[in-house]
């Protein structure tokens, strides 16, 4: 008796189970300890704990360490120039409303030459999680002062001190009309993850700020080894204090829809992690515009260039 021949079913990729061999491109390219790799395993982590399909999710960055992370992730994506991701961003999401899309930016760049685009980025609201990985310097170039390195610190273009204070950013966003703000830091994974949970629960622009340590040039800029200082912003729909150093922080309750509170948080933005506030009520220019093309009357083109005759 003859045996059949054994038929081998691919699975379509958007239906492949995503796990973290699933996530594997190259090895990064950052230096070691660089607060970098964290944020990365808390993307893989998060994919596969969503099953966020890796055919249907794009990342899309700038200029910068943080640039990089679209090349160590199995998904589409794109490394754009310095300070465009957001617009290039806003590009998928008003033509491709079904895709996951997530915009690595920089401090220095989403602050400095794309903080144009990342003001209309979030009064747009599109619907993206934007996370700006903040390490208060420019350290691809070998350590030159940001927008947000602190005022003193010594850098190779201020080499006797940063001039100026830094600029705020959850300030910032809060100021621009941000309708999703949150806090979170490389070095605690489970607080990342919880965090980039809610905001890709949330329609609209996710504001995610990430204190991201550079041991190699500036290995000051966080405390990341004692806790006490640390304040875990909780609410009934929150992000919950990290399982590692919960019982080492402070839980202060807070709500995210009070902007008066969210405000006062961020004049000391360093000390809270957590939902710092949310507005889904706030409208999105992407479902507007969606919205107007669906329910628009449909014009004939037979005499459409007729008024542009001489």
């Amino acid at each position: 008796m003859t045996k059949s021949p054994k038929v081998e079913t691919i699975e379509p990729k958007s239906r492949r189970q995503v796990t973290m061999k699933s996530l594997v491109t190259e090895g990064p390219r950052w230096c070691p300890a660089c607060g970098d790799f964290g944020i990365l395993m808390a993307l893989k982590r998060f994919m596969v704990t969503e099953q966020m399909p890796q055919a249907q999710t794009v990342h899309v960055s700038g200029i910068g360490c943080s640039g990089r992370t679209p090349n160590y992730l199995n998904t589409y994506g794109l490394h754009g120039i310095h300070g465009r991701a957001i617009p290039i961003a806003t590009g998928l999401v008003l033509t491709r409303p079904d895709l996951n899309i997530f915009i690595e930016s920089g401090d220095g760049d989403a602050l400095s030459i794309g903080g144009n685009h990342l003001l209309h980025g979030i009064n747009k609201n599109i619907n993206c999680i934007f996370l700006l990985f903040n390490n208060e310097l420019y350290a691809l170039t070998k350590s030159q002062t940001s927008p947000t390195t602190r005022k003193g610190h010594v850098t190779n273009t201020q080499p006797q001190g940063t001039y100026l204070d830094p600029l705020n950013p959850i300030r910032l966003a809060l100021g621009m009309g941000a309708s999703f703000v949150a806090n979170s830091a490389d070095w605690m994974m489970d607080h990342l993850g919880n965090t980039l949970r809610l905001a890709a629960e949330h329609q609209g622009f996710s504001f995610v700020h990430i204190s991201q340590r550079c041991p190699h040039y500036d290995k000051a800029a966080f405390t990341h080894k004692e806790y006490d200082w640390l304040n875990f912003l909780v609410s009934d729909d929150g992000v919950p204090p990290d399982k590692r150093v919960a019982d080492q922080g402070n839980a202060v309750p807070h709500d995210p829809t009070d902007l008066a509170s969210a405000l006062r948080v961020a004049e000391n933005f360093k000390t809270y992690l957590g939902l710092i506030y949310r507005n889904p009520k706030k409208p999105r220019y992407d479902a507007i515009l969606r919205e107007q093309r669906e329910t628009a009357k449909k014009k004939s083109r037979e005499n459409l260039l007729d008024r542009y005759e001489i």
